[in-house]
């Protein structure tokens, strides 16, 4: 039975069986912070566990879940590749109870499951649960008819499940299979510690978790009032079960993408490769779902595991021959095997594939040069050395290599790599930068903060309804210090026990505005931050009078700005659902700026956006904004704003509620949103994108105006027009083709001018001299006046046809003197052309210079040595 039939056999029993079956989460955890990726299928319904979220109806779920263990507690990405099991994605099958059925039920589903619908042997199956749960045992013989040699107690915590140190918790029972004699050592035995000797033998492939306690301190459990049930299938597991094979990667979904692999690679699939193709085809998935589900690489977080297992994978493909990026080329094999279950991934195709390439073509400028200098560090090293920890930080931090890169490599030469060097290393550099930013004045102030807030709370904001207050001064900052008073001509920040002014947040600016007392002080307002969650810093400067810690002040925004803020910010909702319209919903936000005049989306997406696309976003957008629509907006808990279909933000972190905020025929936009916004669509005004560029390898970024900022824009972009128009004399629409035709006219003569002058130089320039070393004819030529851009040309027409030649030419060129060494193949071993360039560029003031073996070119400030430095190649040659 194939992996995608046994994905699907699971979720009907369990549907047939009165559960609701949920689609798969994404791998980046929705509202938890403890987590990097999601890792087993009970992640998103752990709300629900704990009682934080009622329990649903019916009370009882099934899912196929994407999972990812590459980094922190649970990181299995060093083994992948060298075992039969471990894997960096995998799919977990689970059904779930929340105070509904228990043990019993469990039980019989799970043993229905394997023994029905699947057809395993009962003899082939084996069970353990927690040495004190009777129950457990007792059900195991009532429901499955095993006998007591098939039922192990373990005494240890592997079959002892808990959330933490506090919490849900509860015995397991696991599920073994036993594939029998033939797949190595084991034995259905434990040993006097309690720990097992199943070996390669017996290998688990269903955990059954019964939450019947709650843990309330280390030395208190008592009973859960509904107790609860959270199983875990691991469908690659049970695949090798299904297709009688011993290794996961030998099943048809793996197989089928090693042999995509191998037809790219031409390597064979045996021997010492075999490991290398497991790699490639595992974290070929990890990478494609990671990346359809919004992670990019990066250098820290979830984005630097992600760079770690793709550079991994693309050295694996280099071990095999890769001359070229490879891993972009697998993802049409994944969407085969994958994309009717996970149809996120034929969605963000175009984004995965540009991810992968663009990652693999920057490693790989840097990925030989690092190699390089592993291998020449192995050469002091013997089996079982170790690598010095200094060696592995410069890997890293110049090569880009993740430590565990540098281990994977040397892994198969026995060698490891000293760690705590390597830590100490990072922790030098993370003290160095530290110490810098420190010394900026900013932590003193930031620690402030922290202690106004603690002795404040949260300033109350108003400004969602209200556009002026009265409000209460509770501190005044001055240089970093607070202080009782201050008077006309400080700039100082405010904390004020409630405000109308927006702090800057979500990408939006803060608010600017005024205050003033009834003792006379007047203040501008400049800024409004918020330093720390929920306390709203006011950036002042003291205008007329005196301000007191403990006065009232009328606090007013400044209105106008606020509107046109307001436009900015709900025109950058509508640009969003018209992108993902236009370019596919593989695009998400990865940051924004809402000024006054203009705001500013960043996106992700991996190829500049056409003209014809961009017409047709502003479109779309206009018609939103023409169709004046309200905005409306709803307070609801994270997970209903979800269910009703609202956008969150990859990387938010929302808190109990959230603002949901609709605008648009028919809620066209739905997002989580804590900014101000305009109360209709029409209020916008219009809108037009004003730049579209790239930022970073697979993010966009687009500016736009609205309101008179958009009709501002157009009139200039008119004028510009109608000026060009008029210095062509021509009327406006023939300005492109006038444009065109002066182009190609420049072009023209540029070539002539090129062309003039290099004659010139050749014909003032020396003859071509012919100087016989040994077996090899070297050609040289010294030109005045010739820009370095034409030796080139100029070498490979004296090298056509020729064999164990060398030509070097030399130029000055308006006093810069430039060398070009070109080498036939033939010589190319004894003297590759940069070597001949660095004996020449010095001479003409010049470092360096590089090209590639057949050919290399270098320079320098000091042209009147251009005749010295070629014959010093010649000399060098002699």
């Amino acid at each position: 039975m194939k992996v995608e039939a046994i994905r699907l056999r699971f979720l009907s029993y369990f549907a047939q069986e009165g559960h609701s079956v949920i689609a798969s989460a994404p791998l980046v955890p929705h509202n938890d912070p403890t987590l990097m990726f999601v890792n087993a299928g009970m992640v998103p319904f752990k709300n629900i566990f704990t009682g934080k979220e009622p329990q649903p109806t019916p009370p009882r779920y099934a899912s196929a879940q994407k999972c990812v263990r590459a980094g922190g507690k649970h990181n299995d990405l060093d083994n992948v590749g060298y075992t039969a099991r471990h894997h960096t994605f995998f799919e977990m099958m689970g059904n779930f109870s929340f105070g509904d059925y228990f043990k019993e039920d469990a039980i019989h589903h799970a043993w229905t499951f394997l023994t029905k619908e699947l057809g395993l042997k009962k003899e082939k199956l084996y069970v353990t649960v927690y040495h004190t749960d009777d129950e457990a045992f007792d059900l195991w013989k009532k429901i499955a008819g095993l006998d007591d040699a098939r039922i192990l107690r373990v005494p240890t915590n592997d079959n002892f499940w808990s959330m933490g140190d506090t919490g849900p918790c509860g015995p397991c029972s696991e599920i073994f299979y036993d594939h029998g004699a033939d797949a190595g050592e084991g034995q259905w035995a434990l040993d006097a510690q309690g720990n097992d000797l199943f070996g390669a033998r017996f290998v688990e492939i269903w955990n059954l978790v019964f939450m019947q306690y709650e843990q309330v301190d280390k030395d208190t459990r008592i009973n859960l009032p509904k107790p609860c049930v959270d199983t875990g299938m691991g469908l690659e597991r049970m695949a090798s079960v299904m297709q009688g094979v011993h290794n996961n990667y030998h099943t048809d979904l793996f197989q089928e993408l090693i042999r995509e692999a191998q037809l790219l690679l031409g390597t064979p699939y045996a021997d010492q490769h075999v490991p290398s193709y497991h790699v490639i085809a595992d974290h070929l998935r990890s990478c494609s779902f990671l990346i359809a589900d919004g992670v990019l690489p990066a250098n820290e977080g979830r984005g630097y595991v992600l760079r770690r297992i793709m550079r991994r994978a693309m050295r694996h493909a280099h071990m095999l021959g890769a001359k070229t990026p490879v891993m972009h080329q697998l993802v049409g094999a994944l969407q085969r095997v994958m994309g009717a279950a996970y149809p996120e991934l034929v969605r963000a195709d175009a984004l995965i594939r540009a991810t992968l390439r663009t990652e693999e073509e920057r490693f790989r400028e840097t990925l030989g040069r690092g190699l390089k200098l592993l291998e020449e560090e192995k050469k002091s090293l013997t089996a079982g050395g170790v690598l010095a920890g200094d060696v592995a930080f410069k890997l890293y931090d110049t090569y880009g290599f993740p430590l565990d890169l540098t281990q994977d490599i040397l892994r198969g030469s026995q060698m490891q790599v000293d760690v705590a060097a390597f830590d100490a290393a990072m922790d030098e550099q993370r003290t160095r930068a530290r110490a810098a930013w420190k010394g900026s004045g900013a932590h003193a102030t930031d620690a402030l903060w922290f202690d106004l807030h603690e002795r404040y709370g949260v300033t109350e904001f108003l400004g969602y309804t209200q556009e002026h207050a009265s409000a209460l001064v509770q501190s005044i900052v001055r240089d970093g210090a607070e202080v009782t008073d201050v008077n006309a001509g400080d700039v100082v920040q405010i904390i004020l026990n409630q405000t109308p002014c927006y702090g800057e947040s979500g990408g939006q600016i803060g608010d600017a505005g005024r205050m003033s007392t009834e003792q006379g002080a007047v203040i501008a307002i400049t800024d409004t931050t918020i330093p720390v969650a929920g306390l709203y810093v006011h950036h002042v400067r003291i205008e007329g009078g005196c301000l007191r810690v403990g006065d009232t002040v009328e606090v007013r925004i400044d209105h106008e700005r606020r509107e046109r803020i307001r436009a900015n910010h709900s025109a950058t909702h509508l640009l969003h659902a018209a992108l993902r319209a236009v370019l596919g919903e593989h695009v998400s936000q990865k940051g924004s700026l809402v000024t006054e005049d203009k705001l500013r989306f960043d996106f992700s997406h991996n190829s500049a956006v056409r003209a014809e696309e961009i017409q047709r976003i502003e479109e779309i957008v206009n018609a939103q904004i023409w169709g004046n629509s309200a905005v409306t907006t709803r307070i609801m808990t994270p997970e209903d704003a979800m269910n009703a279909g609202a956008m969150a933000l990859f990387g938010e972190k929302y808190g109990e509620e959230v603002r949901v905020l609709s605008m648009g025929h028919d809620a066209y936009s739905v997002e989580l949103c804590g900014g101000t916004h305009v109360q209709a669509t029409g209020d916008i005004g219009m809108f037009v994108i004003t730049s579209e560029s790239a930022i970073a390898a697979g993010v966009r970024r687009i500016e736009a105006a609205t309101r008179l900022d958009a009709y501002a824009f157009m009139h200039q972009q008119r004028n510009l027009i109608m000026q060009s128009a008029q210095m062509l004399t021509a009327t406006t629409t023939e300005v492109p083709a006038r444009i065109m035709a002066l182009l190609e006219e420049r072009k023209a003569s540029q070539k002539e001018m090129a062309q003039l002058k290099r004659d010139r130089a050749m014909s003032q320039g020396g003859e071509v001299q012919e100087v016989q070393i040994g077996d090899i004819t070297i050609l040289t030529r010294h030109m005045d006046g010739l820009p370095a851009k034409e030796l080139r040309a100029i070498a490979m027409e004296l090298m056509h046809g020729r064999t164990h030649t060398i030509v070097a030419l030399t130029t000055n060129d308006e006093g810069k003197g430039s060398v070009l060494v070109a080498v036939s193949s033939e010589v190319q071993a004894r003297y590759p052309a940069p070597s001949l360039v660095q004996i020449a560029t010095p001479i003409l003031g010049g470092t360096g210079g590089g090209g590639k073996p057949d050919m290399a070119q270098g320079g320098g400030a000091d042209g009147s040595k251009a005749k010295e430095a070629l014959a010093a190649i010649i000399e060098a040659l002699r």
